[in-house]
């Protein structure tokens, strides 16, 4: 599978959308700043889902090479990989768990969370918000951070909405539960959890032993 030129352009827009909607929804307190590397070289791997028989995904070690070039451990506080799940013109596509994966920062990843996203049909990356995706994997990696320096999680963090009650919007998504995750605000069990304003500046990413989990 290779990504369509389309597909690149259809891709890279979302995610250089996902800054700006961070930082829209923690009124401000979230910066991100961001690079985007093309890679000539094939995914010539894909790992084998220990969750999930018989389906795939690009773990860091099947892009080994090009985290050690661009991004080694240190350098980048997050990491995303875009890959060719689909071939839509030839209607083929690799069995993978879902649309994206996110993870925790690990020896695994360079210290740097970790997620993944595939190509997919145009009109998926711009309903409702575009970037949408994007935020939704790297909060997985982030939500795991916070916890692990001891910042209290809603049950399924990035994935919580539904079990809290939330509804998707039309016009939003998602972006009401995922406003409220960011600012510590969902409400479970009687006690407000996610993470604060007053934690993203004050609490340093650490990473996990061995390997994180993708979610």
């Amino acid at each position: 599978h290779r990504l369509t030129e389309a597909e690149r352009e259809q891709g890279v827009q979302s995610f250089t959308d996902f800054p700006a909607l961070a930082s829209e929804l923690t009124d401000g307190s979230v910066e991100i700043e961001t690079i985007v590397r093309f890679i000539d070289r094939p995914l010539g791997t894909l790992t084998l889902d220990a969750e999930r028989p018989r389906t795939f995904w690009p773990s860091p070690d099947d892009c080994r090479e090009e985290l050690n070039q661009f991004a080694p451990a240190g350098r980048c506080d997050s990491l995303f990989v875009y890959w060719p799940q689909h071939d839509f013109a030839a209607e083929t596509a690799i069995p993978s768990r879902g649309w994206g994966l996110g993870m925790g920062a690990s020896a695994w990843s360079n210290d740097a969370t970790y997620a993944t996203v595939a190509n997919a049909p145009r009109a998926a990356w711009e309903m409702p918000r575009s970037g949408e995706v994007w935020l939704h994997e790297w909060l997985h990696g982030v939500c795991a951070q916070y916890s692990r320096r001891g910042v209290p999680m809603p049950d399924g963090d990035a994935d919580g909405a539904e079990r809290h009650g939330y509804v998707r919007s039309a016009e939003t998504g998602w972006c009401d539960y995922y406003c409220d995750l960011m600012k510590g605000c969902v409400l479970e069990a009687g006690q407000r959890k996610g993470i604060p304003l007053t934690a993203w500046n004050a609490l340093p990413f650490e990473r996990a032993a061995g390997r994180a989990r993708p979610v």
